[in-house]
């Protein structure tokens, strides 16, 4: 084989590899409009919403808790350390609770519910669509994304931010154990330059980053369980692809949000 038939073999093979990549993001993207859309469509059943929201949320609840204390936590025990050879202690608080609202709380939250909840969504539609039940939905004449996709993406946007808020409180109660009652720092101190530098705005970024971390996850992992491959095989590759993926696009996503919104 000649060096220009493999050259002209390899630029084949990458313009196709570069179309499918393509042709699977729009495919994703018609994917959300199309969801989205009916969520405003009726019939509306709100019940599948609020089960969604109880799954994503209470189940996600106590790992979300965990990973926000010991993270301010470590925030504090390594700014004490920091700030002390600055004089500075008393700028523990602020820039803890900067780091978490801004940051840190929004990224480890979607990140902790992407493994616990986004994962259990992509398998659980992943299993009806290799079991047929997507196609008795149809059959049924039920429109299987009102009925499996819409009332998740509802429920992400909406229990994402509340698992924020609480991972950031839960967070900033940790760095004032660790400050406040293990290291001597003052109460006082700690509060104060916390409600003196942290704005309104600070809060709201996190937020915004919350609320679109929730649609990205619950995007993701509906859409890789709904196109999954067949039998148990495509299932655990659909799932850990949209592990995956959701992380990344977490990452990414965090980048240009706060590139945006600072």
């Amino acid at each position: 084989m000649s060096s220009a038939t493999m050259v002209r073999q390899g630029i084949q093979a990458l313009g196709r590899r570069a179309m499918e990549i393509i042709a699977g993001m729009g495919s994703a993207a018609i994917f959300l409009l199309e969801s989205v859309r009916w969520i405003f469509a009726p019939p509306w059943r709100p019940s599948l919403v609020m089960r969604q929201i109880y799954i994503i949320g209470t189940g996600s609840l106590s790992i979300v808790l965990l990973s926000g204390l010991f993270t301010g936590m470590v925030l504090a025990l390594q700014g004490i350390y920091a700030f002390r050879k600055f004089g500075s202690e008393a700028f523990l608080g602020p820039a803890v609770a900067f780091s978490l609202i801004r940051e840190l709380g929004p990224v480890l939250t979607a990140l902790v519910v992407t493994g616990r909840a986004g994962s259990a969504m992509t398998a659980e539609i992943g299993i009806m669509q290799i079991t047929e039940q997507v196609d008795a939905l149809k059959s049924m004449a039920v429109n299987p994304l009102q009925r499996l996709v819409s009332p998740r993406l509802l429920a992400g946007v909406i229990v994402f931010p509340l698992l924020t808020a609480l991972c950031d409180l839960i967070g900033i109660f940790g760095a004032y154990l660790v400050g406040v009652e293990l290291m001597g720092l003052s109460s006082g101190t700690f509060f104060g330059e916390m409600q003196d530098k942290i704005e309104m705005v600070d809060i709201n970024v996190g937020l915004w980053k919350s609320f679109v971390f929730g649609l990205i996850v619950t995007w993701v992992c509906c859409y890789k369980g709904y196109h999954c491959g067949h039998g148990a095989e495509g299932v655990g590759k659909a799932t850990t692809s949209a592990v995956v993926l959701s992380s990344v696009l977490i990452l990414v996503g965090d980048y240009f949000l706060t590139s945006i919104l600072i």
